[in-house]
């Protein structure tokens, strides 16, 4: 376990992983967890606040992957002998608890991929290329990453797809006021349940039903909202949800497609090689059951096994227990930082805390998102500056970048008044 340099002046709320309350979540514990928050940078205790780029691994998905490499490692589903199974095995036992973790009946509905945009590709070029044509119509939002953006828009060019789009009110929420009309006609709903940007969280079960109803199917970026909220995919409504394990405590490298069975089933194969195929002839091929069909050549089983144990640790901890943290931090930010700064702040996106997730865009004065994010580094406090891949969103705000905090379990109080005292550095330094 590692120490934490700047502990004594954190505070601990009584979490135990066999009981208490739903709000008790002990950062003190759970930062020792992780090795890398042990860490200093120019000196100081790194601040760790761009989780919603990538989090931090907590040392039981090091050691899982460590121990895989070190026992258990070879190929998988193509040898009898026991190291072999023992890695199916391990790979395979991921994929139930992944499963399980986001409420699918099945483990054959999760189909493993390099990250959340490959498996957004995969629906676009599998689904969408065997059902959309010359005037159908796929509906986005204006919250959209990059990844839910651009395989529609490359569809679009090339078979005449139409794309519409669902705006945002001045808060930062989805505004829906036309959205029968936009859905009319539709042939699938793209959109994340939870934005990277200004951390809308969107009504996902109202918009899957509302699409339902129109005859359009549901593809939903949960790239946000897996890590830091109970789900469950067929609550939501979804017939596609897309995720990546570097974002919920898991290695890179490992993203996850569910979809429901017999989408799936009726999917042609993505990519073709060995692993995807149960036969080969000159003539053609057939392809391997679902969901080999989507996985050709050697998985990634390492970075699956920590995905797994990353899924174990977030149970461990409750996923209502991680929620419930990360409204109340978001809340103390969102006070305490305009108290602090009043207008100096700009905070983009809803004002209420369980209305977003622990995401906080935001412009400091006229200072530079890339200037800003440099001087809050020589704080140690790591912020990410840009456009998050969400172009359209910027330009919807009128900015073209914003400074982005963001937090996760191993975030408290203390991170938010040291992301306030480098801001308040960066202000003297640049003389406003």
């Amino acid at each position: 376990m590692s120490t934490d340099p700047s502990s004594s002046a954190r505070t601990t709320t009584g979490h135990d992983p066999d009981g208490h309350g739903p709000n008790d979540l002990d950062v003190v514990k759970v930062r020792a967890d992780f090795p890398i928050l042990s860490t200093e940078v120019h000196g100081r205790p790194l601040v760790f606040l761009d989780s919603a780029a990538s989090s931090q691994k907590p040392a039981a998905v090091i050691e899982a992957m460590d121990r895989y490499y070190e026992t258990t490692h070879a190929n998988v589903h193509r040898a009898a002998y026991s190291l072999a199974e023992a890695a199916t095995n391990a790979m395979e036992g991921a994929r139930a608890r992944v499963a399980r973790f986001i409420g699918a009946t099945s483990p054959d509905s999760v189909v493993f991929t390099k990250n959340a945009t490959e498996s957004l590709n995969l629906v676009a070029r599998s689904w969408g290329d065997a059902n959309l044509g010359p005037g159908d119509a796929v509906v986005l939002t204006e919250l959209e990453h990059h990844a839910n953006i651009v395989p529609w828009q490359q569809l679009a060019a090339e078979r005449g797809t139409e794309l519409r789009w669902i705006p945002l009110t001045d808060d930062g929420r989805l505004d829906l006021t036309d959205l029968d009309r936009l859905l009319d006609g539709a042939k699938l709903l793209a959109l994340s349940a939870m934005s990277n940007v200004v951390g809308t969280i969107t009504p996902v079960r109202m918009l899957t039903d509302a699409a339902h109803a129109a005859g359009a199917l549901a593809c939903i970026d949960a790239c946000q909202y897996v890590p830091h909220v109970e789900t469950d995919v067929h609550a939501l409504g979804a017939d596609f949800l897309a995720f990546s394990g570097h974002k919920m405590l898991g290695p890179t490298g490992i993203g996850v497609l569910w979809g429901r069975p017999e989408l799936l089933e009726a999917m042609p194969p993505f990519l073709g090689g060995g692993g995807m195929i149960l036969d080969v002839t000159k003539d053609g091929f057939t392809p391997a059951a679902v969901p080999h069909k989507f996985e050709a050549g050697t998985p990634p089983i390492a970075e699956i096994v920590g995905l797994g144990a990353a899924v174990d640790y977030l149970d461990a901890l409750g996923m209502d227990r991680v929620r419930a943290h990360e409204v109340s931090l978001t809340a103390y930010a969102l006070r305490s930082l305009t108290e602090r700064f009043g207008d100096d702040l700009t905070v983009y996106g809803p004002a209420e805390p369980d209305g977003r997730g622990g995401v906080m865009s935001f412009a400091f004065r006229g200072i530079h998102p890339h200037d800003l994010s440099q001087v809050l580094d020589q704080h140690g406090v790591c912020v990410r500056p840009g456009h998050h891949c969400a172009k359209p969103l910027m330009r919807v705000l009128g900015v073209g970048a914003t400074a982005r905090a963001s937090w996760y379990v191993y975030n408290d109080e203390a991170d938010i008044d040291a992301l306030g005292d480098a801001l308040e550095d960066a202000g003297r330094f640049f003389d406003f």
